[in-house]
């Protein structure tokens, strides 16, 4: 039996937005900073992340989907109280869950970079909460 851990919670707060809206589709860039909690990780976002939504529009110019890719760098300490980063590319496809992509500097949470992932995204006043989960075998 497959069962999902809850690595990561990031709750994000939007700092900006930028749009632009062509014949296709529109582009809206959503900068955002934010804090991060988890068993094995806690720190905060980095920078600025940056989420971008994509609105696909038919012939007519009616909204027809879209998707969104969130991109950011976290800074913290893993769970074995060492100084680390991560960068998440979090890719969501129309109203399915997120698949994230992890890189990090951490040895302890270098087994991330080969989990299989996905995310979850709660809206919250401001923002979001993002929760990223990894499958585990019961």
């Amino acid at each position: 039996m497959v069962e999902m851990e809850k690595i990561l919670e990031i709750d994000v707060t939007c700092t900006s937005a930028l749009e632009v809206e062509g014949k296709k589709q529109k582009i809206v860039m959503v900068g955002f900073d934010g804090t991060v909690n988890g068993r094995y990780f806690t720190g905060k976002v980095i920078g600025s992340g940056v989420d971008t939504q994509k609105y696909l529009k038919d012939d007519a110019g009616n909204f027809i989907g879209g998707s969104l890719s969130a991109r950011y760098m976290l800074e913290g300490e893993d769970y074995t109280g060492e100084k680390c980063r991560i960068f998440i590319e979090n890719n969501v496809p129309e109203k399915k869950d997120g698949v994230p992509i992890v890189t990090t500097d951490s040895t302890a949470l270098s087994f991330l970079e080969l989990s299989s992932l996905s995310s979850r995204v709660e809206s919250k006043e401001g923002g979001v909460i993002v929760k990223i989960f990894s499958s585990i075998t019961a």
